[in-house]
């Protein structure tokens, strides 16, 4: 599956986060990685959800430990309510959860399962590099939750994503095909590679042809023969 990031220039990033510090450092990593790109920020849950119905972002880089309004305690509920909001409302938002609170996303697991957009998630101990290669993903489409403690209790793959495996490996159809046979669009054919790609732990890797890997890792699980 190829996937390709949007051109630099023409990206708009919302970046929520409610310590100014954490904000501007990271407003600061990303304007250096996208420097002609523009950066919008929120403090809190109700003007973050103002922000991004008016710019309509590329990209959502959220914590999740967040105050629902100015002069109310920030806790993690709220940033996963807010994020279950955003992507029933904006269904193709990419979006990377940066916080040291992303275990509390296993509560919304269905939804992330569901959303069409990238969804990638960072804990706040990784490196610079490492939330980068994050932010492409998302920015590309894929998904990354392997980080989410307890969100892989058990290999789970949903019939639409095993019938995209079967008809991509043991009957060779491409994408354009596939996408007829099923009678969806390519785009959504794309979304299921990217989940079952995340539920078998496939991630792009340089020099790596991840469709090839994704064949490999499901013949080892036995979802095809």
């Amino acid at each position: 599956m190829e996937q390709t990031t949007p051109e630099k220039a023409l990206l708009n990033f919302l970046v929520i986060d409610d310590h100014e510090s954490v904000l501007s450092g990271t407003v600061e990593i990303l304007r250096r990685h996208y420097p002609t790109s523009e950066f919008v920020t929120a403090i809190n849950a109700e003007n973050a959800y103002h922000q991004l119905t008016n710019l309509q972002p590329n990209l959502l880089v959220m914590d999740l430990s967040i105050p629902e309004k100015s002069g109310i305690v920030a806790r993690p509920d709220t940033g996963v309510k807010l994020l279950r909001t955003l992507m029933k409302n904006y269904s193709s938002l990419n979006i990377i959860v940066q916080s040291a609170h992303i275990r509390t996303l296993v509560r919304i697991r269905p939804d992330i399962d569901t959303h069409k957009g990238g969804f990638t998630v960072a804990d706040k101990s990784l490196s610079t590099q490492e939330m980068l290669t994050r932010v492409d993903w998302a920015l590309q489409g894929l998904t990354h939750t392997k980080d989410i403690k307890g969100i892989h209790s058990g290999l789970e793959i949903k019939p639409e994503w095993l019938k995209v495996l079967i008809l991509a490996f043991e009957e060779g159809l491409q994408d354009k095909a596939i996408a007829e046979k099923m009678c969806i669009s390519e785009r959504m054919v794309r979304h299921y590679w990217s989940k079952l790609q995340d539920a078998l732990d496939v991630y792009p890797d340089d020099g790596k042809n991840i469709r090839i890997q994704t064949e490999k890792r499901a013949r080892q699980a036995g979802l095809i023969d």
